[in-house]
């Protein structure tokens, strides 16, 4: 355990500041898409219930008036699903972009060595590569594998939306 602690430590040394950066935007952003994927599974069904009891409940759901009672709640169960995906959609879009700082930053090292010691160093501009390359990796890694989970986030929202509003007919 100690030693995974270290070996990841170690990768995120490699990379700098930045990849201590990225790291922190992709804990916020599973973080975010778990709560999601946990109120999908858990909280939402039950929001859905309540409503759909609600609504059998009353004695009148033809008027205009019920009707726009029934677009109120779905317009706020809509407001329940989408809750953070914004602040979702913004992390995955920034994740590429600091990996891109990063590899600003580290040619910057490449160039700063080049200018010190001549084009004849090899292994500290190798250093300076690495430090390149690793965060652009990581910030492309991470927002792949976000975009999945947001694609799936995003049609679970609309499923979840759609039947309820098939459960809140109009009779």
């Amino acid at each position: 355990m100690a030693e995974g602690f270290w070996l990841l430590r170690d990768f995120l040394d490699s990379g700098g500041w930045v990849l201590w950066s990225i790291l922190l935007v992709t804990v916020l952003l599973w973080t975010l898409m778990v709560e999601r994927l946990w109120f999908l599974a858990r909280v939402f069904p039950t929001e859905a219930g309540q409503l759909q009891q609600r609504w059998l409940a009353r004695a009148d759901r033809t008027s205009p008036a019920a009707r726009h009672i029934r677009a109120a709640w779905l317009s706020r169960a809509h407001q329940h699903l989408g809750r953070f995906l914004p602040m979702v959609r913004v992390l995955i879009a920034l994740c590429p972009l600091l990996g891109l700082l990063g590899t600003v930053s580290g040619m910057i090292e490449v160039f700063d060595v080049m200018a010190l010691s001549g084009n004849g160093n090899p292994r500290a501009m190798a250093a300076g590569v690495s430090r390149a390359t690793v965060p652009t990796m990581a910030g492309m890694v991470i927002a792949i594998s976000g975009l999945f989970c947001l694609a799936r986030l995003d049609q679970q929202s609309r499923r979840a939306l759609q039947r309820l509003n098939d459960r809140l007919r109009f009779e």
